[in-house]
């Protein structure tokens, strides 16, 4: 699970993505050039499913669960079509 999160981390890290440091079994991230209800409801679409909450400090954050290596692949393939490298 730390390698993949380390992994799934650089991968947005290198689309635009702020992430911040964590040491669980999920990553909070923000973009931003892209709001975070519109990346999630785009993942939703291809039934990716992440946390958005919309509580004012955090409402441009994803929260996203360390899954499996081609879960995360899935995820970072949805959001380079969205947001480009």
């Amino acid at each position: 699970m730390i390698a993949t999160r380390t992994t799934l981390s650089q991968q947005l890290t290198a689309l635009g993505f702020e992430v911040l440091p964590s040491a669980a079994n999920f990553i909070f991230v923000r973009h931003p050039a892209h709001d975070a209800a519109s990346l999630a409801a785009e993942l939703r679409a291809h039934s990716i499913i992440v946390r958005h909450f919309r509580q004012p400090r955090i409402e441009q954050y994803l929260r996203i669960s360390i899954g499996s290596d081609a879960e995360c692949a899935a995820l970072v393939q949805v959001l380079t079509e969205r947001v480009g490298a």
